[in-house]
């Protein structure tokens, strides 16, 4: 993992505590570091092929958004999403994305419901090969499709911080989870296809609520079974 991480940076043109912290949530987001490890900035600083001061400052941001605890004495570990943590992020999810599924059937057109077709089958063959980094990538995709399909800025501005937790927290659930998930989600985008806002709020719901338990019983499991 190192070897890539350090190629990624060096080619890109950011300032360098922005590629850390890009490459870090990255790496929280896809379970290469797990909920409550260690992470020191000499073993990040190795990882990521850089100096100390980036990856410390980089911390500071991930701190802010969520990702990482930063604990007297111990210094940064990985954060573990807490009950109420999920129970805010599925707040807003309801609100959204039951907004979005009654706005997309009513604006789908034959082409929207096409490229959300294609990505529920990139969703069924990587979840039968166990490729759970691009079931959680695909997850997120297939919603904010959904988000810009309903023709509402507001939806995807909004929506762009929040997916990085929706993705973490699927992930971390996401062997277990990630064959209802898409059975769900051909139920939703059959939904939006029919052009019945309803129908289609109605199965968005029923989702969020699916997905909601899953979430909580990961969290009470404290993510140590995947």
């Amino acid at each position: 993992m190192a070897e890539d991480l350090r190629h990624k940076l060096g080619a890109q043109h950011l300032p360098l505590r922005d590629q850390v912290l890009a490459a870090l949530r990255t790496a929280i987001i896809d379970g290469d570091y797990r909920p409550g490890e260690r992470l020191t900035e000499d073993r990040l600083a190795e990882d990521f092929g850089v100096s100390r001061n980036p990856v410390r400052e980089a911390l500071r941001v991930a701190e802010a958004e969520g990702f990482v605890v930063i604990l007297p004495r111990r210094g940064a570990v990985v954060a573990s999403p807490s009950s109420g943590t999920i129970g805010d992020m599925f707040a807003v999810r309801e609100r959204l994305e039951a907004l979005a599924a009654r706005l997309a059937a009513e604006r789908a057109t034959a082409a929207d419901v096409a490229g959300l077709r294609a990505l529920l089958d990139e969703g069924r063959a990587a979840t039968e090969r166990q490729d759970l980094r691009r079931v959680a990538e695909l997850n997120s995709a297939l919603h904010l499709r959904i988000l810009q399909i309903s023709g509402n800025p507001w939806l995807s501005s909004i929506a762009k911080a929040l997916y990085l937790h929706v993705q973490w927290v699927f992930r971390l659930g996401a062997a277990e989870r990630a064959p209802h998930s898409w059975a769900e989600h051909i139920q939703l985008v059959d939904a939006i296809e029919s052009g019945d806002g309803e129908r289609a709020e109605r199965a968005a719901l029923a989702h969020l609520d699916a997905a909601s338990a899953a979430a909580y019983e990961n969290a009470e499991g404290g993510y140590g079974a995947h």
